[in-house]
């Protein structure tokens, strides 16, 4: 990477030679953000490459070895639909590179060889003098050398109030001229500017989701858990003789009763549920794993700007001097502001003036805009009586000195000011005896339902911190009228474990130190949740697990975050973190559910080896049952449950424990089925197997209701289409148990016993659980 371009390189009043341009532009690379998408190719295989799949991919490769094609087939499209889901799920880090690059501009006017010109953006080289006009996009990040301009700088900063910038002030690529005409120096270019430097946090932010790590250790126990009983089997075939063809599909069958399949494809249709109900409520999720992080968040980052505050400058408070009244002094601050334009503080005077209107105003005869020289705007005006005044407007300070003023003006205005408001000074009067009319106190204020949205966050236990840009002082006072009362933060470095219970704002806060602290939480195992709507919160919108961009947010934010809020306020982010915890319950039943199957099929399918001699379940019966089984699995992404009313959070032993309870229990359930089957009734084989078959069917669909409460079986009413796949199951079963399809015929009176058994089974393992899952902390 090339050194920091910096003003050392020789500056040159005529501008760069032509040449000169060349050999920096070889020198420092052109002025654009390096593009580092992945090929949709390498992203598709990518969803190839992780456990599940290669589970599958492995059965697959067994099946065709053992010719069965069919069989191999089917367990191919169930690959291929869990890696298409995952496919159009990706790609948002790439998408806020593109917005981010959006936001530079396309061309810039440079001096070259004395001479100005237009030359693409990123052909613009350190050392360029550049020419800042009204409406233009910064091309980089430059020094000022001459002229004033007004500069909106909150895409980068987040400070609301544009700054007004002349020799020596420093901006950056992507700051917005709103008023006046200046040169600059270039300082810095591409990847190197802080635009650059924002680009890159974005493209490294990662944080790897607490469901992908949940996945990834219940499909790995799973797999331990499996294999060792698989391999124990296969010996114990050995040992009893059985012949490499029975053994073989003995080996297979277990494998395949060990593959979670539909479990990625049941977590994104459970989030995609989740996305389907927020949008409903003009919430709209741009990440799926961000509504399951909504979850378990336990801190919120919020920004000030745009996100706790309107992002708008109104009139706060006026203090009109002794003969003057408030809709006076709105009135005569309103002659010396702009008609039109885009300056924000002579838009919140207009703004505050029209709604108190003074009568017997004098009338405007000649404006003169606002001077950064001399910080102030001024009118003449003419009185109904004839006499001609002047009226000004501007910085306290620069007011004071030209105005008869009242001895409590001055520390009206200090006051104010250390309150965090930007304070202006109104006089009017005769041109040698004017006199202070009054102080205008702007400022950016609360939105309506921030304090609301804390307090109500602050019950389903999610912590909220400021973190701004903006001084200590003025984010305080903000801090305490949305009900965020802690310890500040100063502006400075961050200390290596820092906790959110330790401040309630941070103050002073960069990009990078946004995203710092994002990270510094999240080492400290906390689910951190970030809001914000400006370019300079993208790459903390990014490593939060849950990023969150307001209405009012750039598209650069909007890219980075996970949901986006389509409607003013934040109302959304609590109904983001409920409809979080309802999808969590819904991929924590079915989690709980796989754990419990994959138990007892390979515990079973062991236990009748050693009851009857033989592999119980073919590989084709072992497929249906796992189709049968994941399209009622599948069918709990969509059910009824309660939120819970704190963060969730992945136990994966406590989960481990209550799956081997449940599954141990259908084990003994279904054991003692098989052996009434051949003790008792004296069944052969072949139709052992087809009751081994139906068994294991109907005590899934017993362990699945009763994995899907918390509380007793019963307290809760089952989705639509819980019930439908129930029902679909049920029915697929028992037809092709009575009709001898793919197995042989079993009576139709022990269809419906094994039923009627697994229905008193359901309630028998239901009073144990309660207990257990209360203990163990499920849910």
């Amino acid at each position: 990477m090339n050194p920091p371009a910096s003003t050392n390189e020789a500056s040159h009043p005529a501008g760069l030679t032509s040449d000169e341009a060349r050999l920096r532009l070889e020198k420092f690379g052109p002025n654009t953000i390096s593009d580092t998408r992945l090929h949709p190719l390498r992203r598709a295989l990518a969803n190839l490459w992780a456990p599940v799949p290669w589970m599958l991919e492995a059965a697959i490769v067994l099946e065709f070895a053992l010719g069965k094609t069919i069989e191999a087939a089917i367990i191919l499209v169930l690959l291929a639909f869990n890696a298409a889901l995952g496919f159009f799920q990706e790609g948002h880090a790439q998408a806020t590179l593109a917005a981010l690059r959006s936001r530079l501009a396309l061309n810039a006017t440079v001096r070259r060889d004395n001479a100005w010109i237009g030359v693409a953006a990123a052909a613009v080289v350190p050392g360029d003098q550049l020419k800042l006009s009204l409406g233009a996009v910064v091309a980089a990040d430059v020094r000022l050398i001459e002229g004033e301009v007004l500069l909106d700088q909150s895409m980068l900063t987040g400070e609301s109030i544009p700054i007004e910038g002349g020799p020596g002030l420093q901006t950056y690529a992507g700051a917005l001229v709103r008023r006046g005409e200046a040169v600059g120096e270039v300082t810095a270019t591409g990847g190197r500017t802080k635009f650059g430097r924002t680009a890159e946090l974005v493209r490294t932010a990662h944080a790897e989701s607490s469901q992908q790590k949940a996945v990834f250790r219940v499909v790995r126990n799973l797999a331990l858990f499996n294999g060792i009983v698989t391999t124990i089997m296969v010996g114990y075939a050995r040992a009893h003789h059985l012949p490499m063809g029975e053994i073989i599909p003995l080996a297979l069958t277990a494998v395949l009763a060990s593959i979670p399949v539909a479990l990625p494809a049941t977590f994104t249709l459970a989030a995609a549920q989740g996305a389907r109900a927020l949008a409903r409520l003009d919430i709209l999720p741009t990440r799926l794993s961000a509504i399951d992080e909504a979850a378990s968040i336990d801190v919120l980052c919020a920004d000030k700007t745009g996100t706790l505050t309107c992002n708008e400058l109104t009139v706060a408070s006026v203090h009109p001097m002794p003969g003057f009244d408030s809709s006076h002094v709105l009135g005569l601050a309103a002659l010396a502001s702009s008609d039109g334009g885009q300056d924000p503080v002579d838009a919140a005077i207009r703004a505050a003036a029209s709604r108190a209107i003074a009568s017997d105003l004098p009338k405007r005869s000649h404006f003169v805009p606002f001077d950064p020289a001399t910080k102030m705007s001024e009118a003449a005006a003419v009185e109904p009586s004839g006499l001609a005044i002047r009226v000004i407007k501007g910085a306290f300070a620069a007011v004071v000195t030209l105005a008869q003023s009242a001895s409590e003006a001055t520390q009206t205005a200090t006051q104010l000011e250390d309150q965090g408001y930007r304070v202006l000074a109104v006089a009017a009067g005769p041109k040698e005896a004017m006199k202070l009319a009054g102080i205008i106190a702007l400022s950016d204020p609360p939105r309506g339902d921030s304090a609301a949205l804390i307090a109500e966050l602050r019950t389903l236990g999610v912590r909220t911190v400021m973190v701004t840009g903006d001084a200590a002082a003025t984010a305080a006072i903000v801090a305490h009228s949305v009900g965020l009362d802690g310890k500040v933060f100063p502006p400075g470095p961050l200390p290596e474990a820092v906790r959110p219970e330790d401040f309630a704002v941070f103050a002073g806060v960069l990009p990078e130190g946004k995203y710092a602290l994002v990270k510094a939480f999240q080492k400290g195992g906390h689910i951190v949740g970030m809001c914000g709507d400006g370019a300079n919160d993208a790459p903390a919108l990014r490593q939060a697990q849950m990023g969150i961009a307001v209405s009012t947010a750039t598209d650069v934010a909007k890219s980075a975050a996970g949901i986006v809020l389509t409607k003013p306020g934040l109302v959304g982010i609590v109904a983001s973190v409920k409809e979080g915890r309802i999808t969590f319950q819904r991929v924590l039943t079915y989690a709980l559910n796989s754990i419990t199957k994959k138990i007892v099929q390979v515990l079973f399918l062991a236990a009748a080896l050693v009851m009857t001699g033989h592999a119980i379940l073919t590989p084709l019966l072992m497929v249906i049952i796992m189709l049968t089984g994941d399209l009622l699995g599948m069918s709990l992404a969509v059910d009824n449950v309660l939120p819970s009313s704190t963060p969730n959070a992945w136990r994966i032993s406590e989960l481990t424990i209550a799956g081997a309870y449940m599954g141990i229990s259908e084990l003994v359930f279904c054991t003692a089925i098989l052996a009434l089957g051949k003790f008792r009734l004296g069944l052969g084989f072949e139709t052992l197997r087809t009751l081994a078959f139906v068994v294991i069917v109907f005590g899934n669909q017993a362990t699945t209701y009763a994995n899907r409460e918390r509380k007793r079986l019963g307290s809760t009413r089952p989705s639509r289409w819980l019930v439908a796949s129930s029902v679909a199951d049920l029915l697929i079963a028992a037809t092709l148990a009575a009709c001898g399809i793919a197995m042989s015929p079993l009576p139709l009176w022990v269809v419906g016993g094994t039923f009627a058994a697994a229905v008193i089974f359901a309630f028998l393992v239901d009073l144990a659980k309660v207990p257990l899952f209360s203990r163990l902390r499920i849910g």
